[in-house]
């Protein structure tokens, strides 16, 4: 018999185990990787940060985390959206500092300056960069509250490279440039020098790659590339510092960003504040990113709870990996998130 061209039965066999043992195993890594993204690895803080008797924090739109871990955090006092009740600057003070470890307070500012506070960031030398979208301006204050630049005009908003409409975020590059989001009104993002010079901006309102409907938050990593958290498009998008294109996330998982922090080792934390429905239930998460945009892990949810978020606004790491998050709406707090377990000291 002639037996070329037939393969034999047992070497046929042999593969198809082959075969079946690497699907088996590339089946078993997909749940592991499944499961460990619905596992709730970081914790709520309860009892963080400590107000002092009495004290009542109106909606935080912003928050960020320095160099010593003090977490300044941006809220709006007795203000909220716009209303007629706007037109005035808030009397309080609208920008706290704590302690990251134990959320003791240790100093608070910025009275008689704000209308509507929003975005809240803290660059490299430990500088506070503010946005308030009453003013339409753009604020940097040292790590005691003074002024060191404004742009903008305050109450007028505009197109062009000295006003705003509504920006919402900043981030700064390690050479000192920075980035704005212009944010409700241009749909835009606008690069300036360290000093406050206009360089190029790009964006227009739309939903195609590049264009942008409330680029509500803006961040940068390590290699220098802007990520945006398109609000309104539900998605993120990824540019060059020259606002150069370069992919974009989206999907049902990753929900609707409404800010982004990116750490020192390049994790992407995202909180997902839902979709602003007229009433509950909605989506209330934070979730870890890669650079490839591959999702690590997620917890939280929506409610007023400790650990649950209603209308998450904004995020910010700590360089210990704590998370900390500010609800606008009806929790009008700020939250922080750990992997320690608080009573024995150790990593979960």
């Amino acid at each position: 018999m002639n037996n070329r061209g037939h393969k034999p039965v047992r070497t046929v066999v042999i593969v198809g185990l082959l075969f079946g043992i690497a699907a088996s195993a590339q089946r078993a890594t997909e749940e592991k990787l499944s499961a460990r993204r619905d596992e709730v690895s970081y914790k709520v803080v309860h009892g963080w940060p400590i107000l002092p008797e009495g004290y009542v924090l109106g909606q935080v739109s912003g928050v960020g985390v320095d160099s010593h871990n003090h977490v300044f955090i941006f809220h709006r006092a007795d203000h909220s959206w716009i209303t007629k009740e706007t037109d005035r600057l808030i009397t309080a003070a609208t920008i706290l500092c704590f302690e990251g470890e134990s959320g003791k307070l240790m100093g608070s500012w910025g009275e008689g300056i704000f209308r509507i506070p929003h975005g809240l960031r803290v660059d490299w030398r430990d500088n506070i960069w503010v946005t308030d979208i009453g003013l339409h301006q753009v604020l940097k204050f040292d790590h005691q509250g003074n002024l060191l630049m404004k742009l903008g005009e305050a109450g007028v908003p505009g197109t062009d490279h000295i006003h705003f409409d509504r920006p919402t975020d900043v981030a700064v590059a390690p050479d000192g440039s920075f980035f704005v989001a212009d944010g409700y009104g241009n749909s835009r993002v606008v690069k300036f020098s360290s000093k406050g010079e206009f360089l190029l901006e790009w964006g227009r309102h739309g939903r195609s790659p590049g264009e942008f409907d409330v680029p509500h938050g803006i961040a940068l990593d390590s290699q220098g590339r802007v990520y945006v958290a398109d609000r309104s498009n539900a998605r993120i998008q990824v540019f060059t510092p020259d606002g150069r294109f370069l992919y974009q996330w989206k999907g049902a998982e990753l929900g609707r960003p409404w800010s982004l922090a990116i750490a020192p080792d390049d994790y992407i934390y995202v909180v997902d504040g839902g979709d602003m429905k007229p009433s509950p239930p909605d989506r209330g998460r934070i979730l870890k990113l890669n650079v490839k945009g591959e999702i690590l892990e997620k917890w939280a949810s929506f409610g007023n709870y400790d650990g649950q978020l209603y209308w998450g606004h904004d995020i910010a790491v700590g360089r210990d990996g704590d998370v900390y998050v500010g609800d606008v709406y009806h929790g009008m707090r700020i939250q922080k998130f750990t992997k320690k377990c608080l009573a024995n000291n150790k990593e979960l």
